[in-house]
């Protein structure tokens, strides 16, 4: 009988991914660990290596195709047998239930050696509420759910965009409705759009899953979060300077001194004096979580969309060390290689504009971050010295963050922006506060 092999976990709360290659097909002798799909999860494509060893006898996923956590993608037969139980996946031992409008693939037969124990008495199960899409759970979630005989259709999460958590399974269980988050309303239905053919000829593009967890992101950072934008401009002329002072010194290295590798070490400094922005919000228990670590998220532009990768113990490095390591995560963001552990972890993100042209912009909270930096386009302009009476050129850099406004104050913001502006002008004053 062959062996399956079930698409393992990739990354904290990742339920579904597309399978943007197959890199076996039937016929191939594989062995365990090695590579057998790339996998596109909601911001970074992973390869996914193979649990089982032997002969492909059947690939039961194709490129372009959603595919759950849990779910078998191939079997494998003459000789192949599983990986050793201790390196499997926690969920491996058991099916998941596909959460795609596409039926479930029939569960393999559970060996007698791991046969799992008689699950306690349960309540009936509840009849599947037929709701189309996925289900936003994890998959430990999901097993709780099976295990208390739920349905997890017919619950409403109190997370994000109603994700379901354990304790909604439990309260459901037990007979009560799990509550809303508090400041989490669920996000409006789209209204159905109008039959744009009867004015012309139209095109309809997949999104691709870059695309498809931004609209996520983005869509409940606006509905959770009560954002406003403060501006404030920068005299970068001492900035720029030792930029170009220490460049070759950083080119030495295998590295740019950008712009932005600079302000990571700038912002990285303005979150510990301001631990207000390097915090989050626990609405469910009414707390602050103020992080005791920096970590600084770097939007990248990409042919597939926008990434954030994040620089960790941003505060522990050098300008030059981040100038390197932000030159290698941008690369590797640019192909498709970033794993799920670069773009996790951050506090507060910088989003630079500057090269490419504006005047001011108002970046948008990534979740559960309370802040984000936006650096807009700079130049020469004519600013006004009163112990010469005239005017004197001066480089400027316009700057921009916007703030989870339960958490942090406007006051707070201007003051906050008002020191990354004076540690742009003076960088010494990292190195005599920060």
């Amino acid at each position: 009988m062959p062996t399956e092999m079930k698409l393992p976990e990739v990354g904290e709360g990742i339920d579904v991914g597309t399978v943007v290659g197959v890199l076996v097909k039937v016929g191939d002798t594989v062995e365990v660990d090695q590579t057998v799909l790339e996998l596109e999860t909601d911001k970074a494509v992973v390869e996914v290596p193979s649990s089982v060893a032997g002969v492909v006898e059947r690939v039961d996923v194709k490129e372009g195709e959603e595919v759950a956590i849990g779910s078998v993608v191939m079997a494998v037969g003459e000789g192949g047998g599983a990986a050793p139980a201790a390196e499997a996946p926690e969920e491996a031992s058991e099916p998941e239930p596909s959460e795609l409008s596409a039926p479930a693939p029939a569960a393999t037969e559970t060996p007698a050696a791991e046969a799992p124990k008689p699950a306690p008495a349960a309540p009936a199960p509840v009849a599947d509420s037929g709701q189309p899409g996925l289900i936003p759970a994890a998959p430990s979630v999901r097993r709780l759910a099976r295990e208390l005989g739920v349905d997890l259709k017919a619950i409403q999460g109190s997370g994000i965009l109603g994700r379901i958590s354990a304790e909604d399974v439990k309260t459901f269980a037990s007979g009560g409705m799990p509550r809303q988050a508090a400041g989490a309303p669920a996000a409006p239905a789209q209204a159905e759009l109008p039959d744009f053919t009867k004015w012309g000829d139209v095109e309809r593009v997949a999104m691709n899953g870059i695309r498809k967890a931004t609209v996520r992101s983005m869509t409940t950072a606006w509905s959770t979060v009560p954002m406003v934008t403060h501006f404030d401009t920068a005299d970068a002329t001492r900035f720029e300077a030792l930029r170009q002072r220490y460049k070759k010194e950083a080119e030495a290295r295998g590295a740019k001194l950008t712009p932005t590798a600079m302000l990571i070490k700038i912002v990285a400094a303005a979150l510990k004096k301001f631990p207000d922005f390097n915090a989050s919000i626990d609405v469910n228990t009414n707390e602050i979580v103020y992080k005791k670590y920096v970590n600084v998220g770097v939007a990248v532009d990409t042919d597939n969309g926008l990434l954030v990768p994040v620089v960790k113990n941003a505060d522990q490095k050098s300008m030059i060390d981040l100038a390197v390591e932000l030159g290698e995560l941008a690369a590797r963001a640019r192909d498709r290689k970033l794993s799920p552990d670069d773009m996790q972890g951050g506090n507060f993100s910088v989003s630079n504009l500057g090269g490419i042209g504006g005047d001011a912009f108002t970046p948008i909270v990534n979740p559960p971050d309370v802040a984000i930096l936006g650096v807009a386009r700079g130049g020469i302009q004519p600013v006004w010295n009163p112990n010469t009476e005239s005017f004197d050129p001066v480089r400027t850099m316009p700057l921009s963050v916007t703030y989870d406004h339960r958490l942090i104050d406007g006051a707070a913001a201007a003051r906050f922006l008002r020191w990354v502006c004076e540690a742009i002008e003076e960088p010494f004053l990292i190195s005599l506060e920060g």
